[in-house]
């Protein structure tokens, strides 16, 4: 027994297991450095930044390695090799980096948190990726991954034995994690005393100062949208006392339909994909018009300016806010309601129409499953949902259905209801990128300043542009000669991304930074303002909006319309008079000041409108019960979609075909 116990002493102190503790050690302490120095560079996409950073801010780099530590230790628990661990490690980190890199090149923000549940979504950015430059990158980090994972064969395995020690690290290394991401009381000091400064207003600012690892920690706590102060019960019965006293208050446009046009007229919101107004940037000049419809309803109808809460994607966020009235602003930076929070019926354009006698009806030109529409668009009360797939042979404009196609469908399900329609169509043809030559030879050239690549891509965009207008044309032609009582609401849903890094928008003087964090108030304003547009065969005001935000577009128009508001959205026309716009980071007021937060006069009424919004979207619907209101009150329509599930789809009449490319 002696000499068996002997025998154990000598083995735990030999050589060979002295060496292995001591490359594990080593490799504990640098392995994190050195995958915090790859994640920034990748991330930032400069070796020079990288450094700088690197140098001037030595405890953000180690509270970067601690977190990475800590992703290394969990997988080591888990694999436990310590070499093929960190070939995991290297390809999870690089891979999100990767990802937050192409992300921010194309809309300017990072990877989130909640970016991990974009399913199907998130293959819809490989092809924008697919060029040399990212290949070699991508293939250079495989290719090291896959070098380490052979060493892993070759060298000593240095495994961390099953047993009480290794639950401990594993139980020690997620409890650490989780505190980080919770922001637990002795996390948050750790990270105050390393230097950790979240900036929630402006996340490129928030990953290019903390650093990746450190910023995507932060986020996790974002992805649980807090109980906003004050809500309860008695107040939010106070809140509902005084919507009420509000509504009754709220004058709608003086000139309201008249007797002779008491039909209820269609109404029809067409959400453009990317639908923005080139002649806008300075220095280029173009052949011949791009947007004759959209300018000569700018002199003619109401028109203005959206400042929507995206750039360059995320469309459902733009229409999250038009059919809700509900804000962005109020949730986490990056998020997207429809694939995180709407899961149960929720109040919305779709079911005002429908409690109005209204068909409403949403048409997307793409996958129903992208966004989660299909699920959404039922729990928001539309009776239908036309996507991609009921669309009979319709003709492309490169890889996608031509906005034509759309008008046409629009025009189709508007002469085939006996009901108004309230139709919420949403485009695709334009959509990015725009280095494709999809359509060939564009029919209107541009001249400016501008490289070769970015004067063909801004060529490649017009065209887009171009047909869109002619698509609005043609509805407009359409209604006019059939009399059919109609009002068209016509706008984009955000900026295009002209390029990596803002190119085109940089190059042409548009905005003066290619970098977001620099932006001033104006350049985020022009970079955030998409034009909207009207028209109507009935009579209604004329009025100029020089900004108004997505959440308020609803409740304006059909105020416009001379419709009463449910209690709510009269709030939001009410508060669009006082602050006609606001952004998570601007906020225009009644006299077209701009303030990077919400100014000290404004705050209660904000502070309503996000109480409003928590407890429709997370809380306990107080104001449904201390108001009897059937737009707080929503349901699913029992019928919902079943015209497509019961019937084919029906041909669209050739007659109103549009010539383009057939699909491949």
């Amino acid at each position: 027994m002696r000499r068996a116990i002997k025998h154990k002493k000598h083995v735990k102190s030999s050589p060979n297991w002295q060496w292995g503790s001591f490359w594990t050690f080593i490799t504990c302490i640098v392995m994190p450095l050195v995958l915090v120095f790859g994640v920034e560079y990748i991330q930032r996409g400069s070796l020079n930044e990288t450094w700088i950073w690197f140098v001037q801010n030595p405890k953000l780099v180690a509270m970067n390695a601690i977190l990475d530590l800590f992703v290394l230790l969990l997988i080591y628990v888990l694999a436990g090799n310590l070499i093929f661990s960190v070939a995991l490690a290297l390809l999870l980190l690089c891979t999100m980096s990767f990802v937050s890199y192409f992300k921010v090149k194309l809309i300017g923000e990072p990877f989130f948190p909640w970016d991990i549940f974009l399913n199907k979504e998130s293959m819809n950015i490989l092809p924008l990726v697919a060029n040399k430059s990212a290949l070699l990158r991508i293939g250079t980090m495989l290719g090291v991954v896959l070098m380490l994972i052979i060493l892993s064969f070759k060298l000593p395995k240095l495994r961390l034995r099953i047993g009480g020690t290794r639950v401990v690290i594993g139980v020690l290394a997620a409890a650490a994690l989780y505190s980080f991401g919770v922001n637990a009381p002795l996390a948050s000091q750790f990270m105050d005393k390393m230097g950790a400064n979240e900036i929630v207003w402006n996340q490129s600012e928030n990953y290019g100062n903390n650093g990746m690892a450190l910023a995507f920690t932060m986020n996790v706590k974002n992805a649980i949208v807090p109980k906003p102060s004050g809500y309860d019960d008695p107040s939010m019965a106070s809140l509902a006392q005084s919507l009420m006293q509000n509504q009754a208050g709220v004058q709608t446009a003086s000139a309201k339909v008249s007797a002779d046009q008491a039909v209820q007229p269609n109404v029809i919101f067409i959400m453009n994909e990317a639908f923005w107004d080139p002649t806008l940037l300075p220095g280029v000049e173009f052949s011949q018009d791009p947007l004759p419809t959209v300018h000569r309803l700018q002199q003619e109808s109401t028109s203005g300016y959206l400042l929507s809460p995206q750039f360059g994607g995320g469309t459902s966020n733009v229409e999250y806010e038009v059919l809700t009235g509900q804000s962005m602003s109020f949730l986490p930076a990056g998020s997207i309601p429809y694939q995180q929070y709407i899961s149960r019926p929720i109040p919305s354009l779709a079911g005002y129409f429908e409690e109005q006698g209204y068909k409403s009806m949403a048409i997307h030109s793409y996958e129903g499953w992208f966004w989660n529409r299909e699920n959404v668009y039922k729990q928001m009360g539309f009776e239908s949902f036309m996507s991609k797939d009921q669309f009979q042979n319709p003709q492309y404009k490169g890889d996608f259905i031509s906005d034509d196609e759309v008008a046409n469908s629009i025009i189709q399900q508007v002469d085939n209801t006996k009901q108004p329609n309230f139709i919420y169509a949403v485009t695709m043809q334009n959509h990015g990128p725009y280095d494709d030559n999809r359509y060939g030879t564009n029919e209107i050239q541009a001249e400016g300043s501008l490289t070769p690549d970015a004067k063909n891509t801004l060529e490649t965009y017009t065209q887009g542009v171009y047909d869109a207008d002619a698509s609005l044309q043609k509805l407009i032609d359409h209604f006019t000669e059939t009399g059919q009582p109609t009002v068209i609401v016509f706008y984009g849903d955000h900026l295009p991304m002209l390029g990596y890094d803002y190119d085109v928008y940089a190059q042409t003087g548009f905005i003066q930074s290619s970098k977001s964090e620099q932006w001033s108030l104006d350049d985020l304003r022009r970079m955030h303002s998409v034009p909207f547009v009207t028209w109507s065969n009935i009579d209604l005001p004329k009025e100029q909006k020089p900004v108004l935000s997505n959440s308020f577009l609803g409740a304006y128009m059909l105020n416009q319309m001379g419709m009463e508001l449910p209690a709510t959205l009269a709030y939001n026309e009410e508060l669009s008079r006082k602050m006609p716009a606001m952004l998570r980071n601007l906020v225009v007021d009644a006299d077209q000041n701009m303030y990077r937060a919400v100014p000290d006069n404004l705050k209660d009424d904000v502070n309503k409108y996000q109480l409003m919004q928590y407890d429709t979207l997370f809380g306990k619907q107080y104001l449904a019960k201390s108001m009897d209101s059937p737009y707080l009150q929503p349901s699913v329509m029992p019928n919902y979609n079943q015209e497509f599930a019961e019937q084919p789809p029906k041909d669209v009449d050739d007659s109103l075909s549009a010539s383009g490319d057939e699909s491949p």
